[in-house]
């Protein structure tokens, strides 16, 4: 392979990278590191404690793969927190888990996700959790909360910082032209601190997404006569990876990610991106040489070979010249094709 960054389905893929106008992203994941880790648990209840509503949170969690659920499960290894009975382990991505948990003898359901999600389980935000996650929004944090048997416990914070290459990619993204977007499904306020940090406007960031309506934007571009790339890295990503015209994942996304992209970015930098964008215009623009050269080639030497300078010019040429050049056409067209690596390498932007 050419990019050795990149595993590329295809050459259809190239050609169709090449036409990308629009680019979106997730957030969690793509822009962001994708190793969050929890940086407070807020009990909101005198009854339990903090050390409690993790170990009720990273119950829920079990078995789930999303970041988040991953700077849970962790923070309450580090505690050595052990988990409680559960079963019935229900996941809405976009939305949060829940699950029906043994706690003090009794069998109640756990909750935990985002405001939309404790709202679908007829639980109740107190104006004390709401300001308190709106200021930790503010900060670019993302804000969990969780519920037991309807009641707000509380909430848990986790951080995920952004990629060091993040707006560097941005930025030369939209001086190419392209138009950029992210589509998340946290918080307005999380998005909006994302947003100024990457120099973004607040038009270009949509949050609080489910998977679907991450289709319809990218359906909507479609109609509208754009050609769309999207990257994402998990599970509530899936669906606007397959709706794209060329879908783009880490390696270290979800399977299914990866199994739906078109490519996927083998070094885990976002960076990586802006390879595969030249790789692809170096790649046409080859494909063009090649073909004009061809076309232009065969155009001049066709007649000469077969002869038609004779009767006219008294020019002719041997059978084994003939030969010779026809093949050199061909030889032509490799050799420039050998020099891909070269064209390529030499256009790429700076790495971060």
């Amino acid at each position: 392979d050419v990019c050795s960054s990149d595993l590329i389905r295809g050459g259809d893929i190239l050609e169709t990278l090449h036409r990308v106008d629009w680019i979106i992203f997730d957030k969690t994941g793509t822009l962001t590191m994708g190793q969050p880790h929890l940086t407070r648990v807020e009990s909101l209840t005198p009854a339990i404690e903090a050390r409690d509503l993790l170990r009720l949170a990273a119950t829920v969690e079990t078995g789930a793969s999303h970041p988040l659920a991953l700077a849970i499960q962790a923070a309450a290894q580090a505690q050595a927190l052990s988990l409680l009975p559960a079963t019935e382990f229900e996941s809405h991505p976009g939305l949060g888990v829940k699950a029906e948990v043994t706690w003090q003898d009794s069998t109640l359901t756990c909750a935990l996700g985002n405001d939309l999600w404790m709202d679908r389980q007829g639980t109740k935000l107190t104006t004390t959790a709401q300001n308190q996650a709106e200021a930790l929004a503010a900060l670019g944090q993302t804000v969990v909360y969780i519920s037991l048997a309807g009641q707000l416990l509380g909430l848990l914070v986790v951080t995920d910082p952004l990629r060091e290459d993040t707006n560097q990619v941005v930025q030369i993204l939209q001086q190419r032209g392209l138009g950029v977007m992210v589509l998340t499904g946290d918080r307005t306020a999380v998005a909006t601190a994302i947003a100024d940090q990457i120099c973004l406007p607040s038009s270009a960031v949509q949050a609080e997404m489910l998977p679907q309506a991450k289709v319809e934007v990218v359906r909507q571009l479609q109609q509208q006569g754009h050609i769309v790339a999207v990257v994402g890295d998990g599970i509530n990503d899936a669906p606007a990876l397959a709706q794209a015209d060329v879908g783009i994942s880490f390696s270290s996304g979800t399977d299914l990610a990866v199994e739906t992209a078109d490519v996927i970015l083998i070094t885990n930098r976002l960076a990586s991106l802006l390879d595969a964008l030249e790789l692809s215009r170096a790649t046409v623009s080859k494909i063009r040489q090649n073909l004009a050269w061809a076309f232009t080639y065969n155009l001049v030497m066709l007649p000469l070979a077969a002869g038609f300078m004779l009767p006219t010019l008294g020019v002719s040429l041997s059978p084994v010249l003939a030969a010779g050049l026809m093949a050199f056409s061909s030889v032509a067209v490799v050799v420039n094709s050998l020099t891909l690596p070269w064209s390529w390498r030499r256009n790429l932007p700076p790495a971060p």
